[in-house]
């Protein structure tokens, strides 16, 4: 059973929750317009900042505190919800909550679309940062942005953010005791700054996870499906690029 951590004030949650997100989409705005004038993938504009903002910050803070707690590299007591389960609950629960997260995704496309054209048709184009025109770059360009995009939005970014949010703050709101998996969501989801209108969509694909990580006591069961939900959409978009 995890050790009750020490609990987080209310602007200790939105400072950690949404401060790697504004500094993600501060470097996704100052790169997009630079990719654009020199005719490169915008969608480097996101993949960029997960590099150098989301890893080193959200891995990095946990690893900095693993290390000043445990004396060594360490991230017992920090990231929780690491609690063994049966196989057969990863079989039944991780492709439930993959196909809710799907259907969350697909379902809500057009509401996305619509708040999209209500609210944000100000912002310039390559805010639309996953689509991608193929005849517009050259084929080395395009293998080498799918290659980054399957490996830091598909695998690497996914499991910081799942250690980061689920495993490390998720735990620090248990004082708001049932309502600490939405809260939790609704923060992460906010904290997608550069695409704010799937804020609805986020929040509805995210909560069953992070609801079966409190319940369950277990990061992985998030952990795999959000990975598994990034890399499909890379594979579903992987025509783009070749």
């Amino acid at each position: 059973m995890d050790i009750q951590p020490k609990q987080h004030t209310i602007l200790q949650s939105l400072f950690f929750h949404l401060l790697p997100g504004g500094l993600i989409t501060i470097v996704f705005v100052l790169l997009g317009p630079w990719l654009r004038q020199n005719h490169l993938p915008p969608l480097l504009a996101l993949l960029f900042p997960i590099f150098v903002v989301l890893i080193p910050f959200e891995l990095g803070w946990i690893i900095f505190l693993g290390y000043r707690t445990n004396q060594k590299f360490s991230l017992d007591g920090i990231v929780l919800n690491r609690q063994p389960l049966p196989k057969k609950d990863y079989f039944l629960l991780v492709p439930l909550l993959l196909i809710g997260s799907i259907l969350s995704f697909t379902l809500l496309q057009p509401v996305d679309q619509a708040i999209m054209a209500a609210f944000f048709d100000w912002l310039p184009d390559w805010f639309q940062f996953s689509q991608i025109n193929p005849a517009d770059y050259s084929q080395p360009v395009l293998t080498t942005t799918f290659v980054l995009f399957l490996l830091l939005n598909g695998f690497t970014g996914p499991i910081t953010e799942e250690l980061y949010f689920r495993g490390y703050l998720l735990p620090r709101m248990e004082y708001l005791k049932g309502w600490a998996p939405l809260v939790n969501v609704l923060l992460f989801s906010l904290y997608h700054f550069f695409s704010p209108w799937q804020f609805l969509t986020r929040i509805l694909a995210f909560f069953p996870l992070a609801w079966t990580v409190r319940r369950k006591n277990n990061i992985y069961l998030s952990m795999v499906t959000h990975c598994l939900l990034n890399t499909g959409f890379c594979v579903l978009t992987a025509q783009s690029f070749f």
